[in-house]
């Protein structure tokens, strides 16, 4: 039942805000799968998750880290916030709050830089100049070889990342997702 009812609330924020979430429904387990391979999380020791919606996507990166290692989401959206809060892992933090902060946001809750940071928030519907400052953060914290990962319904990711090394760039499409989408990957060289 809780299930349904975080699909519901989902659905709810996404007629609220549509510019604040990347989709109508949450994410397949094909996706997650996608997202969790791509990211690498089982040789990971601190994660960084912006936007994680419902924690559908968060659920699956926890069952998939080792035990050691540990979650931060950051989300915008109260609601959404509320509910991922739900979440009981003593590897799992939650942060209320926006993903351009995500340096200090760390530095609150005591972490180290990232292994890995994975995105669903749409860079699609944000503003050029916050999209391109979000992701030079996120490469400026990153060490080296750590990861990016942005699954996005369109290319826009891509083109606003100047940071990474195009060499160190890969793209793969999910299909059996509602909508299809792209999982971007970058590696810190």
């Amino acid at each position: 039942m809780k299930k349904r009812s975080g699909a519901l609330l989902f659905l709810g924020e996404f007629l609220k805000n549509p510019m604040q979430l990347g989709s109508i429904i949450p994410s397949s387990g094909f996706l997650k799968r996608r997202i969790i391979r791509n990211a690498d999380t089982s040789n990971a020791r601190v994660i960084v998750e912006l936007g994680p919606g419902n924690g559908g996507t968060t659920q699956a990166i926890l069952d998939s880290m080792p035990v050691d290692a540990k979650l931060l989401c950051i989300e915008l959206n109260a609601g959404l916030y509320e509910l991922v809060s739900e979440i009981k892992d003593p590897r799992f933090v939650a942060h209320h709050g926006n993903a351009c902060d995500i340096e200090s946001i760390l530095q609150t809750h005591d972490l180290e830089m990232p292994d890995v940071v994975i995105s669903g928030i749409p860079f699609s519907c944000m503003d050029r100049k916050i999209g391109t400052e979000l992701i030079e953060k996120i490469y400026t914290i990153l060490p080296s070889g750590g990861r990016f990962v942005a699954y996005q319904v369109n290319p826009r990711v891509s083109q606003l990342n100047t940071f990474f090394d195009k060499s160190q760039k890969t793209v793969e499409t999910e299909w059996l997702n509602i909508p299809p989408l792209f999982v971007w990957r970058w590696k810190k060289g």
